[in-house]
């Protein structure tokens, strides 16, 4: 199997498509801008949507379910909302096709058939859960309500990109009712911190805890906090957000409840996302130019065995042995593929499974079924040796956690060698253009300077970092004071 990958110096972009296509994750549809997860890139996900959704349940969240169509007066009943997402929306209008009278074989729309009020695809839910809600909610007993849901939305993207950007996507959406804005901003903060920990510790991805601009909030947000990744060429990328909702929505869709005291008030909300751009970020953080690296806790494969042989004796004898070993490892939890096809080499399966990041690769032959081995190779760094039998499964156990571990490490230095702190313009753009990566600079907190900066280099403030530091200086752009540095960067 030939990879013939685009060098990511020579071009990243092309790489990355390459990658995605050819390690089989996903391909473009026959649908303008939307995609097909393959299967090993669907296992991918099923992977990361397992782990969130414990993460999900462990805070006390449940799952539920919710329209794909958001009736248009109720989009529209959250102002901000609806103007934010407006022109990324698709539209129904009619329920039913009819054949062309003039054109046989042809399907028209039925102009008969116009639906009473155009139907939204949602580009998120917030609207049509807000309106169930004002069902479900009467009394300070009947909150919180901690409720996500795993869907699809479509936002209309003119600008695609596998993962990255896609007019239809895959995510989840949690969207929650308090009582108090102290309980809605805590579940915000929780959140965040909930992607944080799943994104580090199990994509092996170091991120950026902070809040957004004004200008870069969630549409009806109050208060939008997010986690930053940094990619290999030096680009940010939003790996999730949680919002502070403030009672925008409850406003919006009138919904009330009787508080302890015996007094109205209305519901304190939040929501919360990642996508399937969280793979994305996995293929940009950590792959090379021979074809993916995959952390340990997301592979759908941590280990495969390729068997080496001539005959069908040699066959049969190794395949009873790597059997054994496989059975040896899944006790261990050890997610284990044997690959017994025939039809391809071993020397084709080396390279489909280093095209496809599995961890480790196990492969063994007749002289190592003499000598009690196997030959064990790490995808990460590209090493290989030779380990007896009877210490295997605690090598690979101890090497799952090393990988894990070093592929974190390595991407935290990266990042850490790419945040620059600069206080004037000129070097800002120099650092930007040579370097790259976050640069943390003063900002006079207004959106025209913010404006000003992005049209002049590309690059948008990804966040206020949470642990940023008070700290008195002058805006990098305006001169004006400022008391906190601000991370900028170009992005995804």
């Amino acid at each position: 199997m030939s990879k013939n990958l685009t060098k990511r110096s020579a071009d990243y972009s092309k790489w990355y498509n390459e990658l995605v296509v050819k390690a089989d994750l996903a391909e473009s549809s026959a649908v303008r801008g939307c995609m097909i997860i393959k299967p090993y890139g669907y296992a991918i996900w099923e992977k990361m949507q397992a782990e969130l959704d414990k993460m999900f349940k462990a805070t006390g969240h449940q799952n539920a379910y919710f329209p794909l169509f958001v009736p248009k007066s109720l989009f529209e009943a959250e102002e901000q909302n609806a103007e934010g997402f407006a022109k990324e929306c698709a539209v129904v209008t009619h329920y039913r096709l009819k054949n062309n009278p003039d054109k046989k074989g042809e399907l028209i729309v039925d102009p008969d058939a116009k639906l009473e009020e155009p139907l939204v695809v949602r580009p998120t839910s917030e609207a049509i859960i807000w309106s169930t809600y004002k069902n479900w909610i009467q009394s300070y007993r009947d909150l919180p309500i901690l409720i996500n849901q795993w869907a699809n939305v479509v936002r209309w993207e003119m600008r695609t990109r596998l993962f990255l950007r896609t007019a239809e996507f895959l995510w989840q959406e949690g969207h929650t009712a308090h009582a108090t804005q102290a309980e809605a901003l805590a579940e915000a903060r929780q959140m965040n911190q909930v992607y944080a920990d799943f994104v580090e510790h199990f994509m092996a991805i170091p991120v950026i805890q902070g809040l957004k601009s004004p200008s870069e909030r969630f549409a009806g947000a109050v208060e939008t906090f997010c986690i930053e990744a940094l990619m290999q060429d030096g680009k940010a990328l939003q790996a999730g957000t949680s919002h502070f909702l403030g009672q925008n929505f409850a406003k919006a869709f009138d919904v009330k409840f009787a508080t302890k005291e015996g007094t109205l008030d209305y519901v304190w909300a939040t929501s919360w996302g990642v996508s399937t751009r969280l793979m994305g970020a996995l293929i940009m953080t950590h792959s090379d130019d021979n074809g993916l690296v995959l952390p340990p806790n997301l592979a759908p494969d941590q280990v495969v065995i390729v068997p080496i042989y001539r005959s069908e004796e040699e066959h049969a004898a190794v395949a009873a042995k790597a059997e054994s070993i496989k059975k040896t490892l899944e006790e261990k939890n050890i997610r284990v593929k044997f690959d017994n096809r025939d039809n391809f080499k071993p020397g084709f399966k080396f390279n489909e499974y280093e095209l496809k990041g599995v961890p480790l690769r196990i492969a063994i032959g007749p002289k190592d079924l003499e000598k009690g081995q196997v030959e064990l190779a790490r995808r990460d760094t590209l090493t290989k040796q030779f380990v007896a039998e009877n210490d295997l499964c605690q090598i690979i156990t101890d090497l799952l956690a090393t990988i894990q571990k070093e592929l974190f490490d390595k991407a935290l230095s990266y990042r850490e060698a790419k945040v620059t702190s600069v206080d004037d313009f000129e070097t800002f753009k120099k650092v930007l253009e040579d370097k790259g990566g976050f640069i943390a600079a003063h900002w006079d907190g207004t959106e025209a300077t913010e404006e000003a900066i992005k049209a002049a280099t590309k690059a948008t403030i990804r966040c206020i970092p949470l642990e940023a530091k008070e700290e008195v200086g002058q805006c990098v752009f305006s001169g004006k004071p400022s008391n906190k540095r601000v991370l900028f960067a170009k992005a995804y």
